[in-house]
């Protein structure tokens, strides 16, 4: 291999590391996003595991990582840094592949968790003294008023005791007020399934990404291990 062509393979290792180093710091700053403007995840505690924006800040740090380390490598030409960072993306691969396999299982069973979820919190809500559940009340609240729903199912789960923000007139006549009379739950497991299909999205996008990086990384490292170069 001659110097032009391995000066240019060093600049595609160095750039497709760069670019899988930028979709990692975007995927976190999306998390993070995610993270601040969601107030749902006190009402639907069976995915908090699994909760989208969990999910990508913690992948997108992983990934940062360690496509610096790709990165680092291909500017210094370093075999110890390539291959570190080659089994490394390896592995995360690995993991996304997983990921992906524990979102699909997850999805079919969306509709159930939702409905037990949102009947627990809508319980605690109703059985909660004025000062209680302030974290669950203004989640559901949030809920109701962004999703124009109210309860679970429709406006009769509430049993009389129907909240303000289940009011769709505004300003509100609290003493003969009108409510929403569709139900939050088909609504909200709907906004669910489209985090999780972005998020699935995403996944796959960068898994293409890595896979090239992982790809060109071979090219690279075999030229130095013939030259006996690399571990300087």
């Amino acid at each position: 291999m001659n110097s032009s062509c391995v000066k240019c393979l060093k600049q595609m290792v160095v750039s497709l590391h760069f670019l899988c180093w930028l979709c990692g710091a975007f995927v976190v700053a999306l998390g993070e996003f995610q993270m601040m403007h969601s107030r749902f995840a006190s009402l639907i505690t069976t995915f908090w595991p699994i909760y989208p924006a969990n999910t990508i800040i913690v992948t997108g740090t992983i990934v940062t990582c360690v496509c610096y380390l790709g990165v680092l490598g291909g500017m210094k030409e370093n075999r110890c840094m390539l291959i570190s960072f080659f089994v490394l993306l390896f592995i995360l691969m690995l993991v996304e592949l997983a990921m992906a396999c524990v979102f699909f299982v997850y999805s079919r069973e969306i509709g159930t968790y939702f409905e037990e979820d949102l009947t627990l919190s809508l319980e605690i809500y109703r059985q909660s003294s004025p000062g209680g559940n302030h974290t669950i009340k203004d989640d559901f609240d949030t809920v109701q008023h962004l999703f124009k729903c109210c309860g679970v199912h429709s406006v009769a789960d509430w049993k009389g005791n129907v909240p303000v923000s289940c009011c769709s007139l505004d300003p509100c006549n609290v003493a003969g007020q009108l409510n929403w009379e569709e139900g939050c739950m088909v609504k909200l497991r709907d906004w669910f399934a489209r985090n999780y299909l972005s998020t699935a999205s995403g996944v796959v996008t960068m898994f293409l990404i890595q896979f090239a990086c992982l790809s060109i990384t071979i090219p690279l490292f075999c030229h130095l291990s013939r030259r006996g170069l690399g571990y300087q």
